[in-house]
């Protein structure tokens, strides 16, 4: 099958998807604010955007009643969606890409990463509240703590910080790695993990001047690092090749997940098993690789339940829906495709304009984003997800 072939017949019709456009280059990622109806998305372009979407089905009536986007400028005289504009590809404009970003469990912030080096915190309604400069490179990750109070934030420098929520001051900087930090993940309120170029792993603590643990068992980059929801378990992807399941117990991993062919670039954690609001549904790790699939493993035995195996070129992103009955993901051959977790078949498709960089599903599932290289971010409604 050609990557431009419908799949089959399960492909979901354009006439069915609202699609957001405004952003003038690559949309790299996008998330659902866990309050409501709002989806935020970041670019190439200089800008992070805050969509509000209708309620109601998504596509072509629902687009036709779209409002404007709040616009989230990241440039020099910024002020939020009236801050100094700049031109699209221009330098000032590339060296600010949006490249990351996270809303607090309120929905109140939207936290954004930028390749000039700064974070910023804006309210939702995309008036900036603070900007946070104490990097000295790109920022390639951050996340919220549960509480959201801090603010962690890894660089290119090296070096990951953590920032008090409220007044953005810096509450402690971590200066482990030799290469540049790739991502951070918290493990509660005040443990975290970082993992970064140099094929290390640390678990840190705030208030705490050495790591925890280390992990050293990858033998190239490490791109990712998740902890289940129970806190326990920690994954990490790597372009070695491999996954590793790790526990704060033991150095060696618990499991070495191997079966990936290419570099895998994301893993997710299904929102179930101990210590999630789906504590009855097993918990699954699902990774995506460059060599165009996607793995769901069993994290308990090391198993591979399955390989979903549809996509025509590297598969950058994987979300789990709330219930965790779906797995969606999306490739650079434009093709986002949505599973069934527990038998690993294909439910629908949609193709894009351009590659996913991400996919993303909204608190209650009713709503599936992704964000595409062609400067679009096109949302579908679950309802329509799952009908055949």
């Amino acid at each position: 099958m050609e990557a431009d072939e419908p799949p089959s017949t399960s492909e979901i019709s354009a006439c069915d998807v609202t699609l957001l456009n405004g952003h003038s280059s690559e949309v790299f990622i996008c998330a659902w604010s866990p309050a409501g109806s709002l989806l935020a998305s970041g670019s190439g372009d200089s800008t992070a955007r805050i969509w509000t979407l209708p309620p109601g089905a998504s596509g072509t009536a629902a687009q036709a009643s779209l409002g404007g986007a709040m616009v989230l400028r990241h440039v020099s005289g910024e002020g939020g969606a009236e801050g100094e504009a700049c031109e699209a590809g221009s330098s000032e404009a590339k060296s600010k890409d949006v490249t990351t970003l996270d809303w607090n469990g309120e929905g109140t912030l939207l936290a954004t990463g930028s390749y000039d080096g700064i974070a910023r915190v804006w309210n939702s309604a995309g008036q900036l509240q603070l900007t946070l400069a104490k990097h000295t490179g790109p920022i390639f990750s951050l996340r919220w703590n549960k509480r959201g109070d801090l603010l962690l934030s890894g660089s290119l420098d090296k070096t990951a910080v953590v920032w008090e929520a409220g007044t953005g001051a810096v509450r402690q900087q971590f200066a482990f790695h030799s290469g540049p930090t790739l991502d951070v993940d918290w493990k509660n309120n005040l443990t975290f993990a970082t993992c970064g170029t140099d094929t290390k792993i640390f678990v840190c603590r705030v208030g705490e001047q050495a790591p925890l643990k280390t992990y050293a068992g990858h033998a190239n980059e490490v791109n990712a690092v998740k902890w289940d929801p129970s806190g326990q378990l920690l994954a990490s992807c790597s372009d070695d090749g491999t996954a590793k399941v790790w526990s704060l117990k033991q150095e060696a991993p618990l499991f070495d997940l191997r079966e990936h062919a290419k570099e895998i670039y994301t893993i997710k954690w299904s929102p179930t098993g101990p210590g999630s609001n789906n504590p009855t549904r097993p918990l699954v790790l699902a990774t995506a690789s460059f060599d165009a699939t996607v793995r769901l493993w069993d994290p308990t035995t090391g198993a591979c339940l399955a390989c979903l195996a549809r996509h025509k070129e590297p598969v950058y992103s994987v979300a789990f829906s709330p219930d965790g009955e779906l797995v969606a993901s999306g490739s650079f051959d434009r093709w986002l495709h949505i599973w069934r977790v527990r038998d690993g078949t294909l439910v629908r498709s949609y193709r894009g304009g351009g590659g996913i960089f991400e996919v993303c599903w909204s608190r209650d599932g009713d709503r599936l984003a992704a964000s595409f290289a062609n400067s679009t971010v096109a949302v579908l409604d679950s309802g329509r997800l799952q009908a055949a």
